[in-house]
């Protein structure tokens, strides 16, 4: 048996562009275990910008509990009168994205440069 710790799932990182927006960049496995953190992050995140990005590049796994989190978080920030901004360039993710049409109820732009631009 190892003592060392397993490898985590997910990573999030969080990038301040200024008061009004953030970048939550998310890297490894978006599934059912994973969900709870990225639902947190985001939710906060919502609570204190006006835009928020989501780079979801370094995706490696996307389920149907992840493409979930993706809407209902997009709900929220419908809510908070929020922006919610994707960026996805991720083939798996892409591919999960597109057939299930949750790709056409969300907001995507072609990179985090692009997303922030838009609006602010």
């Amino acid at each position: 048996m190892s003592s060392e710790y397993p490898v985590p799932l997910i990573g999030l990182q969080v990038t301040d562009y200024g008061p009004h927006a953030r970048v939550v960049t998310v890297t490894g496995e978006l599934d059912a275990l994973t969900v709870p953190m990225l639902a947190a992050c985001l939710s906060a995140q919502l609570a204190v910008a006006q835009v928020v990005v989501v780079d979801l590049d370094g995706l490696k796994f996307l389920s149907s509990a992840g493409l979930r989190v993706l809407f209902e978080m997009n709900e929220l920030a419908i809510e908070r009168d929020s922006h919610l901004r994707f960026v996805c360039n991720s083939p798996i993710a892409n591919l999960a994205l597109e057939t299930t049409g949750l790709r056409q109820h969300l907001t995507f732009a072609n990179d985090v440069a692009d997303a922030l631009s838009n609006g602010l």
